[in-house]
C-alpha cells in the first residue's frame, strides 16, 4: 500500500494525515533536507495519495490499484507535473518554468487536484523564481506545489515565505542499515556506508558500487609509491569516470564519488598520522586491513600538513567538477598537484 516504501519519516506521514483529515492542506510546501534522504520519494507518494481516485478524501492513503495511481507511478498522470534542473545546466532555465506554469494553469484533466514537484529548488535563478512567483501567489483551485531543496537559507525570500516548510532529518543508523541490508549489501560495506552517507539512503546507494571502492584503493596505493605516476593515475581516473556511461553528467557524478571516497580516505590517514599508534581511525573497525595498510603507508611518506594540503586540493577539484569543468582536465591538474605535494616539490597554492 501507499507509504510502505517510505522509511524513517513516519512522523511526517502522520503529520500530513492529520492535515488532510482537518482539511488544512496548504497550496505550497518546501521540503528541506539532505540530498538523497527521501524527499522526492515522499513527494511522489504524497502526490499519489492526493490524486488517488479510490481513497477517502479524509484518509491519505493511495489504493495503488486505480488508474490515477498507475499513471502517477508511470509518470504520465496529466495532473502531476515534475520539474528538475537539466543535467547539463547550472540552474533551472526560465523556459522550463514558463512551460510548467502554463500547463499548470489549465483545468485538471481528470477533474481532481493538480500537483507539481519541483526537484531542485536550490537551482532556481532570479528569472525562473520570478516567473514561478505569480503562479505560487495565485494558485489554481485544489493545486499543490512541492519544492525540494537542501538548504532553506539559499531560497529566494519571496518563494520561501509562500511555502510551508517541512524538514526531513537524516535516517537513523539502524533504519539505514536495514534498508541497505534489504538491498543485499554485505555487512562490511554497510559499515563504511553508514559512516559516509550521514543518514542518506540515496548517498549510501550511490557509494555502494564495489568497482568504486576497488578503484579508490588502487588510487590510494598509487599515491604511496616512491615515484607517483601522476599521468597514469590521472588517465586511469578519467577512464574510470568515462566508464559510467556516455553522458558527461554520469562522468561528473562518478568523478565526484571517487573524490568523496578519496577525501574520506585522506581524512582517515590524517587521523592516523596525529593519533597514538594503534588508535582507531574515523571509521574504526570498518577499515579493512588492506585499506588500513595503505593509509599507514601514506602517513609514512607525508606529515599531517601535507595530507591536509592534499585534502584541500581534492576539495577544490570537487568545486571544479560541480562547475562543469571537463573531468579529464580536473583530475589531471589534481593528480599533478598531489604528486608534487607528496614528493616534496613546491606547489603554487
Amino acid at each position: 500500500m501507499s507509504w510502505s516504501a517510505i522509511q524513517g519519516h513516519d512522523g511526517l506521514v502522520e503529520t500530513f494525515q492529520r492535515v488532510v483529515e482537518r482539511g488544512r492542506l496548504a497550496h505550497a510546501y518546501l521540503f528541506v533536507g539532505p540530498e538523497g534522504v527521501g524527499k522526492c520519494l515522499f513527494a511522489k507518494e504524497l502526490a499519489k495519495a492526493l490524486l488517488c481516485e479510490q481513497s477517502s478524501k479524509q484518509r491519505l492513503v493511495a489504493c495503488d490499484a486505480c488508474a490515477a495511481c498507475a499513471l502517477v507511478e508511470a509518470g504520465t498522470h496529466p495532473d502531476f507535473y515534475t520539474l528538475e534542473k537539466p543535467e547539463d545546466a547550472n540552474e533551472i532555465p526560465i523556459e522550463l518554468m514558463r512551460d510548467l506554469c502554463s500547463r499548470f494553469s489549465l483545468k485538471a484533466a481528470r477533474g481532481g487536484s493538480k500537483i507539481a514537484v519541483l526537484d531542485g529548488a536550490d537551482f532556481l535563478n532570479e528569472a525562473s523564481a520570478n516567473c514561478f512567483l505569480k503562479t505560487l501567489e495565485e494558485p489554481p483551485p485544489r493545486s499543490v506545489f512541492i519544492l525540494l531543496c537542501t538548504n532553506s537559507e539559499i531560497q529566494f525570500p519571496t518563494i520561501r515565505s509562500r511555502c510551508q516548510m517541512v524538514r526531513f532529518a537524516p535516517l537513523a543508523k539502524d533504519t539505514l542499515d536495514r534498508l541497505l541490508s534489504d538491498k543485499g549489501i554485505e555487512a562490511g560495506l554497510r559499515r563504511n556506508l553508514l559512516h559516509l552517507a550521514h543518514g542518506s539512503p540515496g548517498q549510501a546507494l550511490a557509494l555502494a558500487d564495489p568497482a568504486l571502492w576497488d578503484f579508490h584503493k588502487k588510487l590510494l596505493e598509487g599515491l604511496t609509491r616512491p615515484k607517483i605516476d601522476t599521468i597514469g593515475l590521472a588517465k586511469a581516473f578519467a577512464e574510470f569516470a568515462e566508464d559510467a556511461g556516455k553522458e558527461a553528467a554520469l562522468h561528473r557524478r562518478r568523478a565526484a564519488l571517487v573524490l568523496r571516497l578519496l577525501i574520506e580516505g585522506l581524512t582517515d590517514a590524517l587521523e592516523l598520522s596525529v593519533e597514538p599508534k594503534g588508535s582507531p581511525a574515523t571509521r574504526g573497525e570498518s577499515l579493512e586491513d588492506r585499506e588500513r595498510t595503505i593509509l599507514q603507508a601514506l602517513t609514512g611518506r607525508a606529515d599531517p600538513d601535507k595530507i591536509l594540503a592534499v585534502i584541500e586540493r581534492c576539495l577544490e577539484a570537487e568545486v571544479h567538477i560541480d562547475r562543469y569543468v571537463q573531468v579529464a582536465l580536473v583530475v589531471e591538474a589534481l593528480l599533478d598537484a598531489i604528486g608534487q605535494l607528496l614528493e616534496g616539490s613546491q606547489v603554487t597554492m
